[in-house]
């Protein structure tokens, strides 16, 4: 049997997925990364997703779980949805191929990019468990 490594929240709690409004969005976590200010930050792989997502005809957040499939044969997205809809939207991500280039492309630009990415604020508690 093949070792697989999970991914949970592929979509970072919506942020990359087509139920993001820069606008109306409030999550109720209080992560670094959910600021105000780290989303203001954060907006450059969103709009990446976004451009992307239109070239490729798809909705973003396929084209979030696609990049994640694309990286390894053995990396598995684990999305969390309570909707069928929005089920079926994910499994559509799988028909979504990125050529060689294009996943290197999307991974330099993404290395370029100062993201604000902590889950917990630092020296707390949530953090010294996870030794980050």
């Amino acid at each position: 049997m093949r070792n697989c490594f999970f991914t949970f929240a592929p979509l970072c709690k919506v942020f990359l997925s087509d139920a993001y409004d820069k606008n109306g969005f409030h999550v109720k976590l209080n992560a670094p990364r959910f600021s105000e200010e780290a989303l203001k930050k954060n907006q450059v792989v969103v709009d990446l997703v976004n451009k992307i997502a239109k070239e490729k005809k798809a909705i973003v957040a396929q084209i979030s779980l696609a990049w994640v499939l694309a990286q390894k044969d053995f990396i598995v997205p684990i999305p969390g949805t309570t909707k069928l809809e929005r089920l079926k939207e994910n499994i559509k991500a799988t028909e979504i191929k990125f050529t060689k280039a294009e996943v290197e492309s999307m991974n330099e630009a993404l290395s370029q990019m100062d993201i604000e990415s902590r889950r917990f604020e630092p020296d707390s508690d949530f953090e010294k468990r996870v030794d980050l």
